[in-house]
């Protein structure tokens, strides 16, 4: 790693790398997002809490409207410096001057195209040179006259050089140069369109480290955007080779493919300080909730396997994975929640969890289970567990109680087929088993539950009367497993049977069976009703 000849930080602190936020500006720049000025400084104070030492506000000279953000959060926020853009143009620059007043730390950042494709096709007017080396001349004074009118303004001035991911590197020095000799403080590297590796950005970093003769009088920083999915690695190659301040957004949001996860860089820094030996004043326990409402201001949701912060991030399925997590967190987990400021790690149970998340599930749960009451939970837990992509505790729950523990023994449901239809009658055919005893019927009813009921009635021949019957989900979404209660009444005696599936009409036939078990009243003729003959 080379750091020799470059300026620490800001502060002079040796290993110490400033994170610069550009949510409020690139990240805003995503397709289809847009952000008002109290959303803006909302978001600005929740960065002023993750303690970034650095937020783009915005570009005031964009509209009225950034204009007001700016200066808005300028005027009211603490902590961080407060930072605008604007290209190299004098009216630009006025407008951040103008917008930064207020603001108790301020920054200027202004910059030029630095590769031939910028200069090439952004400066095509011949009022900027007829040729490729007349316009790179005339970059150079506009980029140096910029940085002069910027600190008119402020003390503070950082110069991007754009594109320097694919700039020749000898007009890039030349550049940097200049605008450091023209009081610049900060120069930015940027990897504009994504297009560098990060070996490569990592040796453009260090030859300006090496080349620039006043490289020392600024801080490099890297901006890198993510393209090729590169940006997180590429700006840790930056830090790696001398750069002391890294640039990006929560969750990654920005332009195009985005711009590098500012959460994912300084955890890499944080989890391997050992490797870096780097790291950042940032409060990543701020993390989550940063993560949180970037996502629901902007509109972009946080992909569930999104490093840091995506929702199945402290998240274990597999049984392999499962069993050793429980053992030893370390063994699957190299970051706690906690660090984030998010809730504690979690088993998802699905059906390749395994034997000890399930255990562990339960056990948190206050159930104690042996080993034949565990493999028999388990065994249905699969058949469920098949059916949903997660199984919830209040699934869990309610197949614990209603199919392991809730019910004596007696009729279960062994098959159960329904027709039914608008203009159909609703016709139902079940079959219950008991013990070795199967038994079969069928029966038309009112609606299709009506017709499992009138035939597990026959099935079972009682004559219990059906006082009250519920139906709830029991938890969320397509595959939410349904819950079904009945109240059966004989003889001035009540019962309530339970029943769950991810089919409500198998529910409700559970339900009644389980009913009719805590009857005992299995030999009771239905009358007018004979049962039909089964197997």
């Amino acid at each position: 790693m080379y750091t020799v000849g470059v300026r620490e930080t800001q502060n002079g602190n040796p290993g110490q790398v400033a994170v610069f936020d550009t949510t409020l500006r690139d990240g805003e720049q995503a397709a289809g997002t847009r952000l008002g000025s109290r959303e803006k400084l909302t978001l600005a104070r929740q960065l002023a809490r993750l303690r970034v030492d650095v937020i783009e506000a915005g570009y005031p000279a964009s509209s009225p409207e950034d204009y007001q953000a700016v200066e808005l959060i300028a005027r009211e926020i603490e902590g961080p410096t407060i930072c605008a853009l604007s290209r190299v143009v004098e009216r630009d620059i006025v407008a951040c001057g103008g917008a930064l007043a207020k603001a108790r730390r301020a920054r200027i950042h202004t910059g030029i195209g630095a590769s031939d494709i910028h200069i090439m096709g952004k400066f095509r007017d011949e009022r900027y040179g007829r040729t490729l080396g007349e316009k790179k001349v005339t970059m150079i004074e506009m980029a140096r006259g910029a940085v002069k009118l910027a600190r008119t303004f402020v003390d503070d001035v950082e110069f991007y050089a754009e594109d320097s991911g694919r700039a020749d590197p000898a007009y890039l020095f030349e550049m940097i140069e200049a605008a450091i000799d023209a009081g610049a403080t900060v120069v930015n590297i940027p990897d504009t369109t994504g297009y560098t590796v990060p070996e490569q950005y990592g040796r453009l970093i260090r030859s300006l480290v090496e080349n620039v003769p006043n490289i020392a009088r600024a801080v490099i920083s890297v901006h890198c955007h993510n393209d090729l999915g590169l940006a997180v690695s590429n700006s840790l190659s930056g830090i790696q080779n001398g750069a002391r301040q890294v640039e990006g957004t929560v969750n990654g949001v920005g332009e195009r493919a985005g711009n590098a996860a500012l959460e994912e860089v300084v955890m890499a820094l944080r989890t391997r300080r050992d490797y870096f030996a780097q790291y950042t004043n940032v409060d990543a326990r701020e993390f989550a909730r940063t993560s949180r409402m970037v996502s629901e201001m902007l509109g972009i949701a946080v992909p569930p396997n999104k490093a840091v912060v995506g929702g199945n991030a402290f998240s274990h399925s597999s049984g392999i994975h499962v069993d050793g997590f429980l053992k030893e967190r370390l063994t699957y987990e190299i970051m706690q929640p906690a660090d984030i400021g998010a809730a504690e790690s979690r088993v998802v149970l699905t059906a390749r969890t395994g034997r000890a998340g399930l255990r562990d599930r339960l056990d948190k749960l206050g159930y104690a289970l042996s080993a034949q009451e565990l493999d028999q939970t388990y065994q249905r837990f699969l058949v469920l567990a098949d059916k949903k992509t997660e199984v919830f505790d209040e699934d869990l729950l309610t197949l614990f109680h209603d199919e392991i523990h809730g019910a004596p023994e007696g009729w279960s449901v062994d098959y159960l087929h329904i027709y039914s239809g608008t203009n159909a009658i609703p016709t139902a055919t079940v079959r219950l088993k008991r013990a070795e005893e199967t038994r079969e019927a069928a029966a038309l009813g009112d609606g299709p539950v009506d017709a499992v009921y009138k035939a597990i009635a026959a099935v079972t021949r009682t004559n219990a009367r059906l006082v009250k019957y519920e139906v709830r989900a029991v938890t969320g979404g397509a595959g939410a497993m349904g819950e079904a209660v009945v109240h059966l009444e004989d003889n001035g005696r009540r019962v309530v049977g339970r029943g769950a599936s991810t089919d409500v009409i198998e529910a409700s036939a559970k339900a009644y069976a389980d009913a009719i078990n805590r009857f005992g009243l299995s030999e009771v003729t239905l009358p007018g009703m004979e049962p039909a003959a089964g197997g």
